[in-house]
């Protein structure tokens, strides 16, 4: 089973057991996380894709450690101008343990069944309105007698 997560501004592919780096994360170590932004989940070959989340669907987590990445050069140059400026740059990070990815069964239960009852009050709407709309009288030109 894996879930793909949307956190951070980015989308990863997790499943239970993975070890994943994060961008820094408001959590102590050893505290538990959750993302709730599932965008897919797959469970031995089923696939189910949310609109834009999957529906009762979550991801848990564990802090492992935070800490920084490797470093980065930036360097900007101008010919002939006498321009160097030389910056290095360690992007923070998250290290997270997936504990769990579960998919909300009871939940989809009950949803199917508030679906079924909201699209037979719409039809029952759409069936009265069209009774009551009443055929578009024709108007005839008249010419001007002169």
């Amino acid at each position: 089973m894996y879930a793909i997560i949307e956190t951070c501004g980015k989308q990863y592919k997790v499943s239970e057991g993975d070890v994943v780096f994060f961008e820094k994360l408001d959590a102590e170590e050893g505290k538990k996380v959750k993302f709730d932004n599932v965008i897919l989940v797959s469970d031995n070959g089923k696939v189910e894709v949310g609109t834009p989340y999957v529906k009762g669907a979550k991801v848990e987590g564990k802090v492992i450690a935070h800490g920084k990445g490797k470093k980065i050069v930036v360097f900007k140059y101008k010919a002939k101008k006498n321009y160097r400026r030389k910056q290095g740059h360690r992007q923070p990070y998250t290290k997270v343990e997936i504990t769990s990815v579960k998919v909300g069964a009871e939940k989809k239960e009950t949803e199917s069944k508030v679906e079924a009852k909201t699209e037979t009050k719409t039809s029952a709407k759409a069936e009265t309105k069209t009774a009551e709309k009443k055929p578009a009288e024709k108007k005839t030109a008249t010419k001007k007698e002169e």
